[in-house]
């Protein structure tokens, strides 16, 4: 039984590469782009499974995984989250593959020919119980003529579900659609910079607004909203858009620091009540940078950093506000349960989660325990119950994400 349609030409194939580029431009964030390149190029060659691992420096990190025999590559799991990775080198076949800049058609791995300078690593199939059998490699070459990741496609299946070698006739078809994601993925990458860089400026004025802080709070909360979007009615591709989004958004939810003088942000001890009426103007300051919306990214930003104080019961901050335009908006009544967005909501969780599992410079981190028990006492008070029963559904996307994203020393 096939589980990725396939194409059934040549032409189709090409015809299937070329429309994929418009759908790529509907995503901004790098993890979104390379899930819908790889499910695109299995989708030509009806691969079972896959990867994408990016260039970072002399290694090739595994940055996407699909395998429809062990989880849905349109579901949730934390194999998204692998934090493993690979040399550049003759070794293995996408060291060689991104070494030598060229493709591998590769018709069982567990038979290569002892000339062959790189060998295939069983050690996933042991541990998983699949069978990688045919294997294809090719890189993707940037603007510069660089590689900047592997794509590789694992088993391609014939009409009866079996791993059969990959077709030579639909490698100019994938090869055309790796030249033009190359592309895609850059933008990606610098859009994802950029978001980093902002964070590094905040960081310079908090230090507890780190970069592997807010990629954990993103991670969290995408995974969160993708959750809650499995019970709706939305299609599988257009989740995914979303999830792109908040992800982004989400980084940036406690950028309106910058606005918060350095005498509050790093007193180590209680703010009085006074810094403490200051310091929540963070949320109107960071809605302030996002007031000239150009785009939907820049719109559930600001729903995020306006709203991500805001708590189910009506006791967060700041409350409904007179013109969310205006840096000095004034607070006009409370806002509470469905009223308040539901990425701010989602993102409301995500922050505290994250603020009571890591170090600070007053406390020490909590245990999960500790921390899971404050998030289900809060239920319905401070937390959207709905959001809560998500986020303890997955909790082992959210090891896993904790894992990936660790702090620096």
């Amino acid at each position: 039984m096939k589980t990725v349609p396939g194409v059934s030409s040549v032409n189709e194939g090409m015809t299937h590469a070329l429309a994929v580029f418009l759908k790529l431009r509907e995503l901004r964030g790098t993890d979104a782009i390379l899930d819908r390149i790889l499910l695109e190029a299995r989708a030509i060659c009806n691969a079972e499974a896959g990867s994408i691992l990016l260039v970072k420096k002399d290694r090739l990190v595994f940055s996407i995984v699909h395998n429809d025999f062990l989880f849905s590559a349109h579901g949730i799991n934390k194999h998204l989250y692998l934090n493993a990775s690979v040399p550049i080198d003759d070794f293995s076949i996408a060291g060689f593959t991104a070494k030598h800049s060229e493709i591998l058609l590769l018709d069982d791995v567990y038979a290569l020919p002892p000339s062959y300078p790189f060998k295939f690593n069983p050690a996933f199939d042991k541990q998983s119980g699949y069978r990688t059998k045919s294997v294809f490699s090719l890189p993707l070459i940037n603007f510069q003529g660089r590689v900047c990741a592997v794509l590789q496609l694992i088993n391609s299946l014939d009409l009866d579900g079996n791993a059969v070698p990959f077709p030579k006739e639909f490698v100019s078809c994938v090869s055309l659609l790796a030249n033009h994601a190359s592309a895609c993925i850059e933008n990606g990458m610098a859009t994802s910079e950029l978001i980093l860089r902002t964070i590094r400026m905040s960081e310079l004025r908090d230090p507890a607004e780190t970069g592997p802080h807010v990629q954990r709070v993103g991670a969290y909360s995408a995974e969160i909203y993708h959750r809650m979007a499995q019970e709706s009615s939305l299609d599988a591709s257009e989740v995914k858009r979303h999830k792109d989004l908040i992800r982004m958004a989400a980084m940036l939810h406690d950028v309106g620091k910058v606005g918060i003088s350095d005498v509050i942000l790093k007193k180590p001890g209680k703010l009085t009540e006074a810094e403490y009426e200051t310091m929540k103007r963070h949320t109107l300051y960071g809605a302030h940078l996002f007031r000239n919306a150009t785009s939907e990214m820049d719109v559930m930003a600001r729903e995020i950093a306006l709203n991500h104080h805001q708590r189910f019961d009506g006791k967060g901050y700041p409350g409904r506000v007179s013109n969310i335009e205006d840096v000095d908006a004034m607070t006009v009544g409370t806002m509470a349960g469905g009223d308040i967005p539901l990425p701010a909501r989602i993102v409301a969780l995500a922050d505290v989660f994250d603020a009571l599992i890591s170090k600070r410079a007053y406390k020490e981190p909590w245990t999960m325990g500790m921390a899971l028990d404050v998030i289900r006492n809060e239920s319905g008070k401070q937390f959207d119950p709905d959001v809560v029963s998500a986020f303890l559904s997955i909790l082992d996307v959210i090891e896993a994400i904790r894992a990936k994203y660790q702090e620096t020393v």
